[in-house]
């Protein structure tokens, strides 16, 4: 017998919007306060990002740094908001779907970081996937020791019925029928020729005056997808939800909406729709998927593979179209739309996307990073 889950009403809705604007108080814990060594490489490791300038002090004493730094991505670590704990509509499930970052200066080896967030809007749609959704959009500002504002973002959360995705949604009607594919060894070889030639910029300078508009940035790959990936991203990030025994009690019982009996009746994290196949199928998912997060910070990690030591990212943006289930392969292209100078900067907007092995799309995503010039 199929469970049922709760519903989005009015009243909800109402009472959400009377967030918007208002400053958020102590959520839950975020996973890293202080931008540790091992932290920063962590996170790297989550995301398969093995540049030295995060993971490797011996190499990044020699750059212009004297220390590792973190990855832009590191942040998603320091606010559980930003990674999609949203407030509000108890038992409405939650997909984290986009992100638009603006970074303003570096996090450093052991920088403490506070952050202040607030909800910024609520939008209603209807989907494919399960009908009528909500948007809830929200702000974070992150802040150093110093209180220096090091970067701010919007992220936003998709808010469906998970029984109307189950029952009635048909973005994945086609996929849940077709038999499980298994790879052949020379499928998985041209991932593995992308891995083998996937090259980090690194100390050799990528100047401005170099770049042509119109130029490829070289294809990432992500995948094949395993749950083991999965898990071992939120070993970097710290997931939403993931707590053990009393720590989960504790959680649970200070917001009884998060705890979904599993099949041996015991609460457990809605969370697990990234692991746990049924779980998956019961909120409308293909299956057990990728993160959001996880996804926004490959994106990034194509662009910072590209743009080396002495390249500055400054925005980055993602929009989720699809979800990445388990035995995915993500090919992740981007070209070179536009240079300017702008404020003296010297600035190269990126476009990216993302397809699976299918070639259906995953993520649109842009970026804008700014170079070294000859001087």
């Amino acid at each position: 017998m199929e469970r049922s889950f709760p519903k989005i009403t009015e009243e909800g809705l109402d009472a959400l919007r009377q967030r918007i604007g208002v400053k958020i108080g102590q959520t839950a814990e975020p996973w890293c306060h202080e931008a540790t060594r091992d932290n920063i490489r962590h996170y790297a490791h989550g995301i398969g990002d093995d540049n030295p300038l995060w993971c490797v002090p011996e190499y990044a004493k020699k750059t212009k740094f004297g220390d590792v730094i973190a990855l832009p991505s590191f942040l998603f670590t320091t606010s559980r908001i930003i990674s999609g704990y949203v407030g509000g509509l108890p038992g409405i499930h939650a997909m984290w779907s986009g992100s638009d970052w603006h970074w303003h200066k570096t996090v450093h080896r052991n920088d403490e970081i506070t952050t202040e967030a607030w909800l910024k809007d609520l939008i209603v749609h209807d989907t494919k996937f399960a009908g009528r959704a909500v948007q809830q959009i929200y702000h974070v500002d992150f802040f150093n020791q110093k209180g220096d504002l090091v970067a701010d973002a919007d992220s936003w959360c998709f808010r469906t019925e998970r029984d109307h995705a189950r029952e009635k949604g048909t973005k994945y009607k086609e996929l849940k029928q077709k038999p499980v594919r298994r790879y052949t060894d020379e499928e998985l070889a041209e991932a593995s020729k992308l891995y083998a030639e996937e090259k980090i910029r690194g100390a050799t300078p990528r100047y401005w005056e170099d770049v042509k508009e119109g130029e490829a940035l070289p294809t990432m790959v992500k995948g094949p997808m395993t749950v083991t990936g999965f898990i071992a991203y939120a070993q970097g990030w710290g997931g939403l939800y993931i707590r053990a025994n009393k720590l989960a009690w504790k959680l649970q019982d200070a917001h009884p909406g998060l705890g979904i009996k599993n099949r041996f009746g015991i609460p457990d994290c809605p969370e697990r729709v990234h692991w746990e196949e049924e779980f998956a199928h019961e909120v409308g998912a293909p299956g057990a998927y990728d993160y959001g997060p996880e996804r926004a910070s490959w994106l990034t990690h194509h662009l910072t593979n590209w743009m080396g030591d002495d390249g500055v990212l400054r925005n980055a943006t993602c929009k989720i179209r699809r979800h990445n289930p388990a035995g995915d392969i993500l090919f992740i292209k981007g070209k070179v739309t536009r240079k300017y100078v702008e404020n003296g900067r010297h600035l190269v907007a990126i476009e990216q996307e993302a397809r699976q092995q299918d070639d259906e799309l995953s993520i649109l995503g842009t970026g804008i990073v700014e170079l070294p010039n000859k001087k």
